[in-house]
């Protein structure tokens, strides 16, 4: 595949966002060390269904009564995801502890990936995520996670579908998609009052 020179603004974007994700991946590492070692997949996919249903109910009632909002809910889907990604990558591995390096390169690995799919999928959708609303993207979310649940339950196997890898990808682009949408918001509004 031919890439352009320079990185076009979403992938400044994209990245932004994963700094800011990495950033709070390293620190809870330093917390609470890779504990999530021992989660399995479908764990993982519950972690990230909770945090789902949870934009999606405070989207629906309009108010919510935890303070936390919902950008540090997209935040945890995107970091989960990766965390899956890792997982899924260290299927064949009963290694629990890993140096921040070997994180580090972990979370980069997943993520370079993850930004490939994007580029080519903006390629070809001449980024329409753009146009999207917030709430449409959280929807797209649920249902990946739906389906990461079903291919879960059929054992990995699937018929003609893409497998879990592919739909945690998804996850991770439509949550950051959502997060660089909040950030264009909240600069209209700004912009607005001065």
């Amino acid at each position: 595949m031919i890439k352009d020179s320079a990185p076009s603004q979403t992938e400044i974007e994209y990245r932004q966002v994963i700094s800011y994700c990495k950033a709070l991946f390293d620190k809870k590492n330093k917390d609470y060390g890779t504990s999530w070692r021992i989660l399995r997949l479908p764990s993982l996919t519950d972690q990230i269904f909770i945090k789902a249903q949870r934009i999606r109910s405070i989207q629906d009632k309009g108010a919510q009564r935890i303070e936390d909002g919902i950008e540090g809910e997209f935040i945890g889907i995107i970091n989960y995801c990766i965390i899956a990604l890792i997982q899924k990558s260290l299927e064949s591995s009963d290694q629990m502890e890993f140096t921040p390096e070997e994180l580090s390169a972990f979370y980069d690995q997943q993520v370079e990936t993850t930004l490939e799919l994007l580029r080519n999928k903006n390629h070809d959708y001449g980024e329409a995520w753009r146009d999207m609303r917030i709430s449409s993207m959280t929807d797209l979310i649920l249902m990946k996670i739906f389906r990461t649940k079903q291919i879960e339950n059929n054992q990995g196997v699937t018929l003609v579908s893409e497998g879990v890898e592919a739909n945690y990808q998804d996850m991770l682009n439509y949550a950051v998609f959502c997060l660089i949408k909040f950030k264009e918001e909240k600069q209209m509004q700004m912009a607005q009052q001065q």
